[in-house]
């Protein structure tokens, strides 16, 4: 569903990727692991577009989509919920929500999916709040809920853990479980907690400055010689 190939990315002088691979399939769960700093948040900005790539190709369900600009990509079925959650403080959940369907067709945007409630029910209680109002928790929650509203073929999550309680923690978990389970949606799940990913995850890819240091299945990836890769 969603593939990079060799992926080359520079910051001034630095060399941020050095030629990145991995690839997600619909109905699975990847995680991108790797200590703060290694990469991470870089390789999903290019695979959204956000930053550009000096080398390699990026694919959507077999198109090159390596030179599209963001808006382009989301309008392709990519849905990204960056770290820091970048939700808009001064709008209502309402609003918030509505924005993730601006990719849709008018008809299809009329009316927020009840899904999205079943799944975070706190929003619905929520809907005349701002977003400012909440809670990191629940602005996370929003977050996710506003990108699957785009009814994404991926699903990008940048550090969804980050600063969040352990009851809300449980909450996306389980959201993220009942996705994959669903089958019609990939996941990027970028971590530095190995518990949490490798809970949910099919597959894994672990970057170290740049480039990729280990890479396989969720049961390859409970060895000491990964999990040393993700300590401080």
């Amino acid at each position: 569903m969603l593939q990079a190939e060799n992926l080359n990315q520079y910051y001034g002088s630095s060399h941020t990727l050095r030629g990145v691979s991995l690839q997600v399939a619909r109905g699975e769960c990847l995680a991108l692991l790797g200590r703060n700093g290694v990469g991470k948040t870089t390789l999903l900005k290019c695979l959204m577009g956000v930053l550009p790539v000096a080398g390699g190709t990026v694919l959507l369900a077999g198109r090159d989509i390596t030179r599209l600009p963001p808006h382009a990509r989301a309008a392709a079925g990519i849905a990204y919920v960056p770290q820091g959650r970048e939700i808009f403080a001064r709008l209502t959940v309402e609003e918030n929500l509505r924005m993730g369907m601006a990719t849709l067709p008018r008809r299809e945007a009329a009316n927020i999916s009840g899904q999205v409630f079943e799944l975070f029910p706190v929003l619905k209680e929520m809907l005349q709040r701002r977003g400012g109002d909440l809670s990191g928790g629940q602005q996370q929650q929003l977050a996710i809920a506003r990108a699957l509203l785009q009814r994404p073929q991926v699903l990008i999550l940048d550090e969804p853990t980050e600063g969040i309680q352990p009851s809300i923690i449980k909450d996306i978990e389980r959201v993220i479980r009942l996705l994959r389970q669903r089958g019609d949606i990939a996941i990027l799940l970028c971590e530095q907690y190995f518990d949490f990913a490798h809970a949910l995850a099919d597959h894994f890819v672990v970057l170290s400055r740049g480039e990729v240091v280990a890479a396989g299945s969720q049961a390859q990836m409970a060895s000491d010689d990964v999990t040393r890769h993700l300590s401080v």
